[in-house]
C-alpha cells in the first residue's frame, strides 16, 4: 500500500487531498509561508499628522533659504559682476560672476559624499541641522565681504569661498530634505507632502528675487553696486537661526528609527532567519561609508542612473529659468530689467501655486506618466516659449514664461517623492546625495554658465532652447525606465498610513490576498491539471 503511494497517478486520476505523498509537507510550508507574508498590524506604522507637518515645514524652511541665495545671486548677478569683477568688461563681468556661481556646484558632489553615508549611518536630523548651519554662516558672510575696489583680487577669492562652503553644505541638503520627507509621509500621500518640500524651493527663490527687484527699483542700480547688494544676503542670518531653530526640534524619521532598533538593513527581522543571514544584516548596518557606496554603484546602478537623468530634466530647467533667464533677458535680449524680472518673478509664482496640486495629482496619476509627458512637452515647447520671450512688448513674453513655468513645475511637482523611492532605507540618504549632486554639479549648476558661453561664442540667441530640448530627451528616457512608486511603501521599508482604520483596512486586505495566494499555489501544485485546463 505505502509502494501503491508513491507511484505517480495514472494520467486522468486525481490524488485524494487527504493522501500522503512526499509533496504533502513542502506544499503545507509554502502555504504556511504564503500565510506568514501578510502584513500585521505592527508592521504597519501610522504616522502623526502634527509630527509630519512640523517634519514637512522643517524640511521645506532649510530649501527656501538656500534657493533664497539663488535668487538673490541670479538677481544680483550683473550688480555682483561689478562689485566683485569690476577689472574686465561688463560681458567678462557676467561670465565670471555665473562661473563663482557654478563652482559651488563642483563640490556639491564631495558634499554628498561627507554627509548622504553619515546620514545613514547617525540619522538624518542631525546631518540636516549641520548643513542649516553651514549655510546660514556662508551666505550670511557674503554680505560682509570687502568689494574689488577695497581689496583687489582677494575680494572675488572671498566670494569664492563662501559659495564653496555653501556648495559643500547644500551637498547634503535637498537629498537629506527629501529623504527625511518621503520617510516621514504615509504612502498614499507622498507626492503631496514631498512637493511641499519644492514649493519652500520656489518661495525661497520668489522672496530673493522680489527683494532684489525691490531694492532695484527703490535704491536705483548705483545704489545697489554701492551696498544695497549686502541687504538680501544679510537677511539670511535671521532665516538661519529661525530654520536650525525648527530642525533642532526634530525627530528621527519612522524608517531610520526601526532600522536602526533591530540594527537590519533598514527591514523588519525575521525570526525565522537563520544566524547566518541575522549576522550579515547586523554587518549591513556596521558598514562603513565607503562600503555603502560601493554597494550604490555596484547593485544599485540603474538606479543611480535613473535619478541623474531625472535630476537633470529638472535641474537644468529649474536654473535656466530661475538663475539664467533675467540675465539672458537683460544682457542678451536688452529688454528693460525690472520689465524682465517681474516676467520671472510672476513665472516663479505661478509655479509656487500650482506645485503642490501637481504633487497631489502625482499620488493618483503616477510619478512616471507625469516625468514623461513633462519631458515629451519640454522636447516640443521649448523653441515656441524662447520665441515668445524674445518677442516685444510683454504679452508674448508673459506667456512664453508661462510655458517654461508649466514645464518646471511637472518635475518639481514630483521629484521629492520620485527620487528617494529609488533607494533601500539603508542607503537612501548617501546614494540619492551622490547621484543627485553629480547629475546638478556636472548639469544643473553650469546651465547658466554652458548657455551664456555659448550664446557668446555663436551668437546664436536660441541655445536656451536647444538646452532644454536636449534635457528634454534625458529625462523622457529616464522616465521610460523608470518603476512606478505611487501609493507604494519605500524600498526596505513597511507600509505607512494615516489612521488606525486605514492600517486595519490594510492588513485585511493584505491577508486576502495572502490567502488567495496561498490556495493558488495548493490548486497548481496538487491539482496541475487544473492550471492547464484555465490555461486553454
Amino acid at each position: 500500500m505505502d509502494a501503491d503511494r508513491r507511484k505517480p497517478p495514472r494520467p486522468g486520476q486525481v490524488r485524494s487531498p487527504r493522501e500522503s505523498t512526499p509533496s504533502t509537507d513542502r506544499l503545507v510550508r509554502i502555504m504556511l509561508r504564503r500565510r506568514k507574508n501578510a502584513l500585521s498590524l505592527e508592521e504597519v506604522v501610522v504616522t502623526d499628522r502634527p509630527e509630519v507637518r512640523r517634519a514637512v515645514s522643517a524640511a521645506a524652511l532649510g530649501n527656501m533659504m538656500e534657493w533664497f541665495d539663488f535668487g538673490v545671486y541670479a538677481y544680483l548677478a550683473a550688480v555682483l559682476g561689478k562689485v566683485f569683477f569690476a577689472g574686465s568688461s561688463p560681458s567678462i563681468q557676467v561670465i565670471a560672476s555665473f562661473a563663482t556661481f557654478a563652482v559651488a556646484f563642483l563640490v556639491r558632489p564631495l558634499g554628498g559624499l561627507a554627509f548622504g553615508p553619515l546620514g545613514d549611518r547617525i540619522g538624518r536630523q542631525r546631518v540636516l541641522a549641520a548643513t542649516m548651519i553651514m549655510m546660514a554662516v556662508s551666505t550670511f558672510a557674503v554680505g560682509l565681504l570687502p568689494s574689488y575696489g577695497t581689496v583687489g583680487l582677494l575680494a572675488p577669492v572671498l566670494l569664492l569661498v563662501c559659495r564653496l562652503v555653501q556648495g559643500f553644505s547644500t551637498g547634503g541638503e535637498y537629498a537629506g530634505a527629501t529623504t527625511y520627507i518621503a520617510e516621514y509621509s504615509p504612502d498614499e500621500r507622498r507626492g503631496f507632502l514631498g512637493s511641499w518640500l519644492d514649493f519652500g524651493t520656489f518661495v525661497g527663490y520668489v522672496l530673493g528675487s522680489a527683494l532684489v527687484t525691490t531694492l532695484t527699483a527703490t535704491l536705483g542700480e548705483s545704489t545697489m553696486v554701492d551696498w544695497g547688494w549686502r541687504l538680501p544676503f544679510l537677511l539670511s542670518g535671521p532665516l538661519g537661526l529661525i530654520g536650525l531653530y525648527m530642525r533642532m526640534r526634530l525627530e528621527e524619521t519612522p524608517a531610520f528609527r526601526a532600522a536602526a532598533s533591530v540594527g537590519t538593513a533598514g527591514m523588519a527581522k525575521d525570526p525565522d532567519q537563520s544566524p547566518e543571514a541575522l549576522a550579515q544584516h547586523a554587518e549591513e548596518g556596521r558598514q562603513s561609508g565607503h562600503g555603502r557606496l560601493k554597494e550604490t554603484f555596484t547593485r544599485h546602478w540603474q538606479a543611480v542612473l535613473i535619478c541623474m537623468g531625472l535630476v537633470l530634466v529638472y535641474n537644468v530647467t529649474s536654473y535656466l529659468v530661475t538663475s539664467y533667464l533675467p540675465t539672458y533677458m537683460t544682457e542678451t535680449l536688452g529688454k528693460d530689467p525690472t520689465t524682465s524680472q517681474l516676467l520671472v518673478l510672476c513665472t516663479m509664482i505661478v509655479v509656487a501655486l500650482t506645485i503642490t496640486t501637481v504633487g497631489r495629482y502625482s499620488d493618483i496619476w503616477g510619478r512616471r506618466p507625469v516625468f514623461m509627458t513633462g519631458s515629451a512637452a519640454l522636447v516640443a515647447l521649448a523653441i515656441p516659449a524662447l520665441l515668445l520671450i524674445r518677442a516685444q512688448g510683454a504679452v508674448l513674453p508673459a506667456i512664453g514664461c508661462l510655458i517654461l513655468a508649466l514645464l518646471l513645475v511637472s518635475f518639481a511637482g514630483t521629484a521629492a517623492s520620485t527620487l528617494p523611492a529609488l533607494f533601500p532605507t539603508r542607503l537612501r540618504y548617501g546614494a540619492l546625495s551622490v547621484s543627485y549632486n553629480i547629475s546638478v554639479s556636472i548639469f544643473g549648476g553650469t546651465t547658466p554658465l554652458v548657455v551664456s558661453a555659448l550664446i557668446e561664442n555663436t551668437q546664436n540667441k536660441m541655445i536656451p532652447a536647444y538646452y532644454l530640448m536636449a534635457a528634454g530627451a534625458i529625462g523622457f528616457v529616464s522616465a521610460f525606465f523608470l518603476h512606478e512608486t505611487a501609493g507604494r511603501p519605500l524600498r526596505g521599508s513597511g507600509p505607512m498610513v494615516e489612521s488606525e482604520e486605514k492600517a486595519r483596512e490594510l492588513v485585511a486586505r493584505s491577508r486576502v490576498e495572502a490567502g488567495r495566494g496561498a490556495r493558488d499555489v495548493w490548486i497548481r501544485l496538487r491539482h496541475p491539471w487544473h492550471r492547464h485546463h484555465t490555461e486553454r
